[in-house]
């Protein structure tokens, strides 16, 4: 059976870290607490990815316009 886009965001609600990219050009890297079908998303332990550094923003909630993609992410 195909797995559906959100089927596959299920799979890594509340598990592992995802990579998000943004409009703009920026990245952020947390853990998925949810989603709505506009893609907006809430990020626990959420940092910001510029040039290779990582800095700690916390908890965010990520507008689902802004959202280019979501990828499972190979760091932990």
């Amino acid at each position: 059976m195909t797995k559906r886009p959100l089927d596959i965001l299920d799979q890594v609600l509340n598990r592992q870290p995802v990579i998000v990219s943004l409009k703009g050009g920026r990245e952020l890297r947390g853990v998925l607490q949810g989603y709505d079908v506009h893609m907006n998303l809430v990020l626990d332990k959420a940092e910001e990815i510029e040039n290779g550094q990582a800095r700690s923003v916390g908890t965010l909630i990520v507008r689902g316009d802004n959202v280019i993609y979501i990828s499972p992410s190979l760091e932990s």
